[in-house]
């Protein structure tokens, strides 16, 4: 033990990179839908609600409604164990989210035998297949790839968490992210922690 104590000593974890307004902006609106249609509903999901990999992995179908003009979306089993809700509305601009999601909804095989809302997507298909929490993690890597950033492997799972921390700040300070629509009340900290409650008051980011 004193071995791997002495060999920790001095090593820094590296912080996940995240993505700014403008970047997830880029990657709505240019990716191909063929190609990354379920990446984007996974961006989309992973930054309106703080989402980490575990809640994104184990989201299901039913803890998503389509009341026309927004998505309602429940996080029922969190590590907290408290249910938190999160509204998605359609973006500024030439990228629709409720459209993109229907598009997406719409492809699930009907004899998929799981409730698992996110399942595999591959040239404008879907699987019966759900994704995993690796799949996730390698998410943002992928859109960094995408979009040409440098050290595109230190956006790693915790990207979408931390990006979405960092929009709401942005948010509190009055500096204007038209991107998504969020309902929160809450800390910074508790949204890291996975802590935060979300209410039914919107608040554009």
């Amino acid at each position: 033990m004193a071995f791997f104590k002495r060999n920790s000593d001095g090593y820094k974890a590296k912080k996940s990179k995240h993505l700014t307004r403008d970047q997830i902006d880029s990657f709505l609106s240019q990716a191909n839908d063929d190609e990354y249609l379920m990446i984007k509903i996974a961006l989309i999901f992973g930054i309106s609600g703080a989402c980490c990999g575990d809640e994104l992995t184990n989201l299901r179908v039913d803890d998503i409604e389509d009341v026309v003009s927004s998505l309602i979306i429940t996080i029922p089993n969190s590590k907290t164990k408290i249910s938190r809700t999160f509204v998605v509305t359609r973006t500024k601009g030439n990228t629709n989210i409720l459209d993109l999601h229907r598009k997406y909804a719409a492809l699930r095989p009907p004899h998929t035998s799981h409730g698992r809302f996110f399942v595999f997507y591959k040239s404008g298909k879907c699987t019966t297949q759900p994704v995993g929490k690796n799949t996730f993690g390698k998410i943002p890597s992928i859109i960094a790839t995408y979009l040409g950033l440098s050290d595109p492997t230190l956006y790693t799972g915790h990207c979408l968490r931390s990006s979405s921390a960092t929009l709401l700040v942005l948010a509190d300070a009055g500096v204007g992210i038209p991107t998504i629509n969020v309902t929160e009340v809450g800390s910074r900290r508790q949204l890291l922690r996975g802590t935060l409650t979300i209410r039914c008051k919107t608040k554009q980011i």
